[in-house]
């Protein structure tokens, strides 16, 4: 178990909590709620889901440090979900800046096999390599200047693996003594591997739909789930916009509808539902509104630094294996 300098946000008193830290589908900037990024807090360790525009500060913001980080996922390689790891990385390594100081993990997809070019484009594994070569210079400059631990020995990239396009099967990814993450593939055409992760704790658990169209496999993995972190898309925005058959396609393939992401969390039983991950403009009521038409459990429409604390009687990480 690594030893972990204790720091908890002095509004919180729950032991699992998540935090909505950006909320925006990208790339495109069309109100004032950061990139989709968010962050599970467990007990005084807590983990990133995606790295979306304006993560860094956020993550400052909700009171977490870098010394309390342990893993990050991104659910695929999107730049909107991975756009900013390398200021996230940078920004909290290291005692100056009461970061990290022990190694930490990035997990995420490997290249795309059903790419033509697939071969030759960077997975998790590369785009963290080519982070840490383009910071080199400063990397080493504030190891030696700043006695910061050399960042690459700290950071370490893992690629998942994952079952053949179309599986539909639940598959571990990451354990620890606080939580448990499992996965399943979702559909986000033409992106592959594209994940949903679902996080099981001694407290709760919260499942992350990534990007994707409406997934009955994604309703499998978040059964029972405490919480559903859902994307929502808004079609009829972009089909009054100038934009091109080829764009809509992607949103309507690729994407759920709020009324979709309801019908899931239906699907699943989940004991309740957050919309994120924007696509398009909507005002929180209607986005609120088209869920409720398919579900009927509590839905929240998630804004930037929203906190959700997560509970239940505890159990533990060993009973859910």
């Amino acid at each position: 178990m690594r030893s972990i300098t204790t720091e908890r946000h002095p509004d919180v008193d729950s032991p699992f909590e998540l935090i909505t830290l950006g909320t925006a589908a990208g790339p495109a900037i069309r109100g004032t709620e950061d990139g989709i990024a968010s962050a599970l807090r467990v007990e005084d360790t807590f983990y990133m889901i995606d790295f979306g525009l304006g993560a860094t500060r956020a993550v400052h913001e909700a009171g977490l440090r870098g010394k309390n980080f342990r893993a990050g996922f991104v659910t695929h390689l999107h730049s909107d979900h991975v756009v900013e790891l390398p200021a996230f990385l940078l920004w909290n390594w290291g005692a100056p800046v009461d970061g990290f100081t022990a190694p930490i993990e990035i997990l995420g997809p490997g290249q795309d096999p059903t790419h033509p070019r697939g071969s030759s484009l960077s997975g998790t594994a590369a785009m963290v390599e080519h982070t840490l070569a383009a910071y080199s210079y400063d990397a080493d400059i504030r190891a030696t200047d700043e006695a910061r631990p050399v960042l690459r020995e700290m950071v370490k990239a893992r690629e998942i693996e994952v079952p053949a396009p179309g599986s539909t099967e639940i598959f571990t990814v990451y354990q620890d003594e606080l939580v448990k993450v499992t996965a399943v593939l979702v559909k986000h055409p033409p992106i592959f591997p594209a994940l949903a992760f679902r996080f099981d704790t001694a407290y709760g658990s919260v499942t992350f739909s990534g990007d994707t169209a409406e997934c009955e496999a994604l309703a499998n993995l978040a059964r029972d789930t405490d919480i559903l972190v859902h994307e929502a898309v808004n079609l009829d925005f972009f089909k009054r916009g100038n934009f091109s058959p080829a764009f809509l396609d992607h949103q309507r393939l690729s994407h759920t509808s709020a009324e979709g992401a309801g019908r899931i969390a239906t699907l699943a039983g989940a004991r309740s539902l957050v919309l994120s991950h924007f696509a398009g403009v909507s005002t929180p009521e209607e986005w609120k509104s088209a869920a409720a038409s398919t579900y009927t459990g509590d839905i929240t429409v998630a804004t930037s630094g929203r906190r959700f604390a997560v509970g239940r009687a505890p159990a533990t990480v060993e009973a859910l294996v």
